[in-house]
C-alpha cells in the first residue's frame, strides 16, 4: 500500500524537480568519464575506494544455520498460534528485491548499492538470504549500525562536562561491537571499571553521570533493566511500588564510588553525594594556571581536571537524605544494602558493593537483565516491543504476549547473551521477512506482528544510504582510539609542572581540541559545509542545524532522545540541500553507476540504486516522459532527485 502511494506521486516530484534542479551535474555524454582528471567537487578521500578492509570481524557461524533454523521456526510456530488465536491475517513475505533493501538497512544502517542489489536478485542459491545475513552482519556496516543504536541508548557525547574527554569511551564501545563482545560481559565491566578514559575507557559508563549518583543509579536501571524507579530518589514512587528507602538501598551499592584521584571524600551534600579533595599536586596545578596562563587559564584548569577525573571504589556507607518523610526510616540514618529482587549470587557475596550489583545485574538467576535486552532487540528489529514502552517494566504494563517474552529471554540465556547471534536469529524468522504494517501506537489491542511495524529510516540510516550514494569510501576518517587520546591528552599529575600540562595541552588541541576534529574532516571529507562521513565517526553531539538532528538525531542528553518524526527542515534539506546535491557531482557512487551503463538502461539502473527494485509500468512511463522531455542529462538528474524525495525511500517496507 505505501508501495502504490509513492507510484501515484511520482510524476508530481518530477515535475517539483525540474524546478529545484533547473541544472544537473550529469553530463549529456554517456562515455564513461576519465578518472585520471576528474572534474569533482567531491574531496578525493571519498571518490576512491578503500585499498583494504575498514576493519575485522570475526565470520559468523555458518555451522550454526540449521540451528538458528529451528530457533527462528520456533519463534514463528508461537506468532503463528496467535495469529490463528486472534484472527490476525500475516503479512505477505517480502521479495527478493524488498527483502535485500530490508535486511541491509536492518544489519548494515544503509540502502544496498546498485551492485550488491543486482547480484542478490540474480543469485538463484537457495541459500542466499542466509548468507547475506552472515555476511552483513560480520561487516563494518554492522558496528557502524550498530554504534549509532547504542549511542542513542547510552547518550555517547564527546563533552558530556567540560572535564571529560569521552573519545575513549566511544571508541571502547564501537569496538565491543566489533569484537561481539558478549553483553553480560561488557556490561559488568562497564558497572565496576576503574581508572582514567583513556587508560580503563569502560569507566565512561559511571562517568556519564558524573557528580550526580542517584541519577546514576535511575539511568542504569533504566538501561539495563527496563524498570523506571527514578521518581523514588525523592519520595515513593506515585505509579509504581518502589519506596524511596528502596530506592536508597540499591544506591548504597555504589556509594562508594569516586571519581577523583587520591584522597578521602570529605563531607558534602546528603545522601552520600560527597566532593572528593583533588591530591595538592592538582590543587597546585590549578592554582598556577589560574595564576600564570592568562586568557589560557580556564581551558588548562579544565584539562588538568581531565587528567584528575578517574573512577575508583572504596564502601561507604550512605545516609538517607535530611528530609527523608516516612515512618520506615529517620532522616540521615545509615542504609543497609538491598537489592530490588533476588538475591546478591554467592560468586560476590564476599566482595565490594559495586562487584555485588554488578554480579547480581548479569547474574543468569537475574532474568530481567536477559528479558530486557530480549525486548530491546525484539523491537529494534520488529519496531514494537513485547513491553512498551521498552525501559517501563511493571505488574500495570504486562508484555502483549508473556510467553514469547519469556521465549526470548531464554533464547538470550541459551546463546550467553551473544547479541550479534540472536539478531541473526530474529531476522531469519519468517515473520521478519513479510512485508511492514501500519501499527496505530493507541490501538488497544495489543500488536501481534503479522510483519514488522512500518518505520521511518532512523536519522543516521537516511544519512548513510544517502552518503552511500555519494562516497565510494564513506570511512575515509574514523574516530580516535583511547591509545591515540592518550598520546596527546595524558599527563602524569605528580610530576608534571604547569609548563608540561601547557605543553601536552597544546599537542591536544592541535589534534582533538574543539574545531580540530572537524577541520581534520572538512580537510579530508569537506563538500559544500558536509562531511561525506559515516554517522558513527562524525562529532557528537552534531549542531543543530546539521541534517541529521534536522532528521531526528539524538543530542545524547536522554536515553534513547532519537525521533523520527516529519518536521519542515527535514523537508527542505531534501529537496534542495547540499548533500543531496553530491549525489549528482561526478565522481559520486550513483554519477558512476549511470555513466557505466548505456543511456536506455538508466531507468532501471537509477530505480534500482535508489529504491533496490525496477520500476513499475506506471512509474517507467513517467520516467520516459521526464527523460524526453528535458535533455537526458537533466531528465535523469531529476529522475534521482524525485525518486529520493518519495516515501517509499525514507520508509523501511
Amino acid at each position: 500500500m505505501i508501495g502504490q502511494r509513492v507510484r501515484t506521486r511520482l510524476g508530481l516530484a518530477l515535475a517539483m524537480a525540474a524546478v529545484v534542479l533547473a541544472t544537473t551535474c550529469l553530463a549529456a555524454n554517456r562515455a564513461k568519464p576519465t578518472r585520471a582528471a576528474p572534474r569533482s567537487g567531491l574531496p578525493a578521500a571519498v571518490t576512491t575506494p578503500p585499498t583494504g578492509p575498514v576493519m575485522k570481524l570475526a565470520a559468523v557461524d555458518a555451522g550454526r544455520r540449521v540451528r538458528v533454523h529451528a530457533e527462528a521456526a520456533e519463534i514463528d510456530a508461537h506468532l503463528a498460534a496467535r495469529w490463528q488465536e486472534h484472527a490476525v491475517e500475516p503479512s505477505p513475505p517480502l521479495d527478493d528485491a524488498q527483502f535485500v533493501r530490508r535486511i541491509h538497512l536492518e544489519l548494515a544502517g544503509r540502502i544496498p548499492t546498485y551492485e550488491e542489489t543486482v547480484a542478490f536478485l540474480r543469485d538463484t542459491a537457495s541459500d542466499k538470504r542466509d548468507q547475506l545475513i552472515e555476511r552483513l552482519l560480520a561487516s563494518s556496516d554492522y558496528v557502524s549500525h550498530f554504534y549509532n543504536y547504542w549511542a542513542d541508548v547510552l547518550r555517547l557525547s564527546e563533552r558530556p562536562q567540560k572535564n571529560l574527554l569521552f573519545e575513549p569511551y566511544l571508541a571502547w564501545v564501537k569496538e565491543s561491537i566489533r569484537t561481539n563482545r558478549h553483553y553480560d560481559d561488557w556490561v559488568h565491566e562497564m558497572l565496576t571499571a576503574d581508572g582514567r578514559l583513556w587508560e580503563n575507557p569502560a569507566v565512561g559508563f559511571q562517568l556519564r553521570d558524573d557528580g550526580m549518583p542517584l541519577p546514576y543509579v535511575d539511568n542504569t536501571v533504566r538501561v539495563l533493566l527496563g524498570t523506571q524507579i527514578g521518581c523514588a530518589q525523592c519520595h515513593d514512587h506515585p505509579f509504581d511500588h518502589w519506596t524511596q528507602h528502596q530506592f536508597y538501598e540499591l544506591a548504597a551499592f555504589t556509594a562508594g564510588t569516586r571519581t577523583r584521584l587520591g584522597g578521602a571524600p570529605r563531607s558534602g551534600k546528603p545522601g552520600g553525594e560527597a566532593k572528593p579533595i583533588p591530591p595538592p599536586a592538582v590543587r597546585t596545578l590549578v592554582k598556577d594556571a589560574r595564576d600564570s596562563k592568562g586568557k589560557k587559564a580556564g581551558a588548562l584548569v579544565q584539562f588538568i581536571q581531565a587528567n584528575a577525573t578517574a573512577v575508583s571504589f572504596h564502601d561507604t556507607t550512605l545516609k538517607l537524605p535530611r528530609d527523608y518523610q516516612y515512618d520506615d526510616a529517620r532522616p540521615a540514618d545509615p542504609v543497609e544494602r538491598e537489592l530490588l529482587w533476588g538475591k546478591v549470587p554467592a560468586s560476590v557475596r564476599n566482595a565490594n558493593g559495586r562487584e555485588q550489583l554488578a554480579g547480581w545485574m548479569v547474574s543468569r538467576t537475574n532474568r530481567q537483565f536477559a528479558r530486557t535486552i530480549a525486548n530491546r532487540f525484539w523491537k529494534k528489529v520488529m519496531g514494537v516491543g513485547l513491553v512498551e514502552p521498552i525501559d517501563d517494566f511493571r505488574e500495570e504494563n504486562p508484555a502483549s504476549d508473556p510467553e514469547l517474552l519469556e521465549h526470548l529471554t531464554d533464547l538470550v540465556l541459551r546463546l550467553d547473551f551473544d547479541l550479534r547471534e540472536y539478531v541473526r536469529v530474529l531476522v531469519s524468522t519468517s515473520a521478519y521477512q513479510r512485508r511492514a504494517v501500519i501499527h496505530d501506537t493507541t490501538d488497544e489491542q495489543p500488536f501481534r506482528y503479522p510483519g514488522p511495524a512500518l518505520r521511518r529510516m532512523t536519522a543516521e540510516q537516511v544519512w548513510d544510504s544517502i552518503v552511500g550514494l555519494i562516497a565510494l569510501n564513506p570511512w575515509s576518517v574514523q574516530r580516535p582510539t583511547a591509545v591515540e587520546i592518550a598520546n596527546v591528552a595524558g599527563v602524569d599529575l605528580r610530576t608534571a609542572t604547569i609548563d608540561d600540562v601547557e605543553q601536552q595541552f597544546d599537542r591536544f588541541v592541535a589534534e582533538y581540541g574543539p574545531g580540530a576534529y572537524q577541520r581534520r574532516l572538512s580537510k579530508v571529507c569537506g563538500y559544500r559545509g558536509q562531511w561525506l562521513l559515516k554517522a558513527s565517526e562524525m562529532p557528537a553531539p552534531l549542531p543543530l542545524g546539521h541534517f541529521l538532528r534536522q532528521f531526528g538525531q539524538s543530542d545524547r542528553e536522554t536515553i534513547e532522545g532519537g525521533r523520527t518524526v516529519p518536521t519542515i527542515p527535514q523537508t527542505l534539506a531534501m529537496f534542495n540541500g547540499p548533500i543531496t546535491h553530491a549525489m549528482l557531482e561526478e565522481g559520486s557512487v550513483v554519477y558512476e553507476t549511470v555513466m557505466e551503463h548505456d543511456a536506455d538502461e538508466t531507468i532501471d539502473i537509477v530505480f534500482l540504486t535508489v529504491l533496490s527494485h525496477e520500476p513499475s509500468p506506471e512509474d517507467r512511463q513517467a520516467a520516459i516522459d521526464e527523460l524526453t522531455a528535458a535533455d537526458p542529462a537533466t531528465g535523469c538528474g531529476n529522475l534521482i532527485w524525485a525518486l529520493l524525495n518519495t516515501r517509499e525511500f525514507l520508509f523501511i517496507q
